[in-house]
């Protein structure tokens, strides 16, 4: 069973958090399930970038990002190599570590 490792982030996750999640589920279903209120504008369809996220450590193990998901990522704040749509990885048997972004592209967000 797959780790995350998520750093700490002042507003969604202040103190960091490491959870055990089942091979084969999204990051983004993970996260949200976990507590933290990752963005998912698009209700995890991959079409608004808002559930960004870098992969710090692990993201060798992850399928590469298709097409949709290279397109998406261009529309993101704070892109970075590691950057990858939670919404789009499919966790596989290797731990992740992941950073959440200081911003998000979500302007309706209130």
């Amino acid at each position: 069973m797959p780790r995350i490792r998520i750093l700490p982030h002042p507003d969604l996750c202040p103190h960091g958090h490491d959870l055990d999640v089942r091979r084969g589920t999204s990051l983004c279903e993970s996260l949200l399930a976990s507590g933290v209120a990752i963005e998912h504008a698009c209700e995890m369809v991959a079409a608004c970038a808002t559930c960004h996220v870098y992969v710090r450590e692990g993201g060798a193990s992850l399928a590469p990002p298709d097409d949709e998901e290279s397109d998406q990522l261009d529309h993101a704040w704070g892109l970075d190599p590691q950057s990858r749509l939670a919404c789009c990885v499919k966790l596989r048997d290797a731990d992740l570590t992941i950073e959440l972004p200081a911003h998000t592209r979500n302007l309706a967000r209130g």
